[in-house]
């Protein structure tokens, strides 16, 4: 039996912040981040990205060596508050503090890159790819499923999946395995169940250095099934094709996008909605951002609210719902990055105190380059970053500034794609060097649809095996909020101007962000006098 899964495409995430404090002031409150964690996870970056491309002995002795500064930084800070007690002494001491935060921060990057790409350089796998010859690797299979398109004319289909690989066989040899491996094969590929065990034979050409994948495995065979996948996958599969098989009653653009709104499945979305929903700026609307995983902690937190649950109960609650998320979309690096960037801007309403959001990145940022230093690398996690960074930074400041003349909630409304907007359109620039035109206020037209397609559309599919008819009742109002999204992004990509051409490569980039700078100090200062 065949049955796979692959790499589903990322799109530019927007995850929705705790709401912005109330505007009953004639002052906006100071935003501010903590030195002592935005140190750490500006040092992280540049870590991450090095120690991917570095060999494992020299980003062992790299790490020492942060290790020993960190260590007398903070001897250093440390003498320094010891002889001068007081608020002064201890203001001082505080940048010394944060640096010695960042460099143990670099430190356990650099250690734990180094011992992951060390496991990855052992056994028989890394000798096959290097000579590029024939084995059998046994792994699981991780991502989506996709069928590629055909390369001329007349070629033989081909399909793709992704496993993580544990075992490695050739020439009468046996090894262990670490890494992920990209398959290219037969349509069986595309056939196999996502979390199954297997096993495949082709010959293993080399990744791209310091990426993710370590190797493409190509292969004419089918794969060989050698374990079927966990409980909790096997669930997951049968809502996401109950939620398919939804959205199939449903014409046009309502049927591509209820399964990438609710799961993130964009396997049907045609090539000129694709286009479409890029030029509009709505291509997050599809992809497993934090806007799903914001959306059912909000939803969750509302329902424990309403049955005056005490915090922890709640937190309780809100974690177990994003968990389960994370397991129905698969979790993928690119989800489970979403899902954390997701419970950061969910973190200023689980506490209670929204100016603790900043910290939490920060260190959201430093524990997911520690854990898996490839995302450093991926356009997707900067754009996670960076969106929730501006959310939390700077829509409540937007929202506070607008409250006044247009009320609480339009303020609010407003302030998340335009802070989103400043903030992500130059990370953007690094993939097509156009600004979309129309992305603020088409982002404002799809924001009340969004909710209801991804939670009425979750229901839906959680129900159908269960209760068909009112999977039915709440899947009607979860595909006409799709229909709207993609009437929107149509409407918006054939305006005259959507897309306005800019400068290429750094100059580009640097310019951009200092537009949206600009931009968004003249939005958030208040005229005087």
């Amino acid at each position: 039996m065949r049955r796979a899964t692959g790499p589903a495409r990322p799109g530019p995430p927007e995850p929705a912040p705790a709401p912005a404090p109330s505007a009953d002031g004639d002052h906006d409150p100071p935003v501010t981040v903590d030195l002592r964690l935005a140190l750490p996870a500006l040092g992280a970056w540049p870590a991450a990205l090095a120690v991917v491309r570095l060999a494992p002995g020299t980003a062992a002795v790299a790490a020492g060596g942060c290790v020993l500064v960190a260590v007398i930084g903070a001897t250093i800070a440390a003498s320094a508050r010891s002889r001068h007690r007081g608020r002064a002494s201890a203001a001082r001491a505080r940048p010394g503090a944060a640096v010695a935060l960042a460099f143990l921060a670099v430190a356990a990057i650099l250690g734990a890159g180094a011992a992951q790409t060390h496991a990855r350089s052992l056994g028989l796998l890394p000798r096959l790819v290097a000579a590029q010859s024939t084995g059998v690797l046994t792994g699981r299979v991780v991502g989506e499923p996709a069928v590629l398109p055909p390369a001329w004319p007349g070629a033989p289909p081909r399909a793709r999946c992704t496993l993580a690989v544990d075992g490695a066989a050739a020439h009468g040899r046996v090894s262990g395995a670490v890494g992920q491996v990209l398959v290219l094969g037969p349509p069986a590929v595309a056939t196999v169940p996502y979390g199954a065990r297997v096993r495949v034979v082709g010959r293993l050409q080399p990744g791209q250095p310091g990426g993710r994948v370590v190797a493409v495995l190509l292969t004419s065979a089918d794969p060989e099934i050698v374990s079927d996948p966990a409980r909790w996958d096997s669930v997951a599969t049968s809502v996401r094709r109950e939620v398919v098989h939804l959205a199939d009653r449903f014409p046009g653009d309502a049927r591509a996008l209820l399964p990438g709104l609710t799961v993130g499945d964009t396997s049907g979305v045609p090539v000129d909605l694709v286009a479409d929903m890029k030029v509009a700026g709505l291509t997050h609307v599809t992809a497993v951002s934090g806007a799903h995983f914001s959306l059912v902690a909000v939803l969750v937190l509302t329902l424990a609210t309403a049955a005056r649950l005490p915090r922890g109960p709640r937190v309780v609650l809100v974690v177990a719902a994003m968990a389960a998320m994370v397991v129905l979309v698969h979790p993928s690096p690119s989800v489970v990055r979403a899902a954390a960037m997701g419970l950061v801007a969910a973190a200023g309403l689980l506490l209670g105190r929204p100016h603790r959001a900043p910290p939490a990145l920060c260190a959201a940022v430093v524990v997911l380059l520690v854990t898996d230093p490839w995302l450093a690398g991926e356009l997707g996690f900067l754009l996670s970053v960076l969106a929730t960074g501006g959310l939390v930074l700077l829509g409540g400041p937007l929202a506070q500034r607008w409250s006044g003349r247009l009320g609480r909630g339009p303020a609010q409304a407003l302030a998340l794609p335009v802070a989103a907007q400043l903030v992500c359109a130059p990370a953007i620039l690094l993939a097509t060097p156009t600004v979309a035109v129309y992305a603020i206020p088409a982002n404002l037209l799809v924001a009340p649809a969004v909710a209801p397609a991804t939670v009425l559309g979750l229901a839906a599919g959680c129900l159908a095996p269960v209760c068909p008819w009112a999977a039915h009742a709440l899947a009607l109002p979860a595909g006409a909020a799709c229909w709207w999204v993609g009437a929107v992004a149509r409407l918006a990509a054939a305006a005259p101007g959507a897309q306005l051409a800019w400068q290429q490569g750094t100059l580009g980039v640097v310019l951009l962000a200092v537009a949206g700078a600009c931009t968004a100090r003249l939005l958030v200062a208040r005229r005087r006098g």
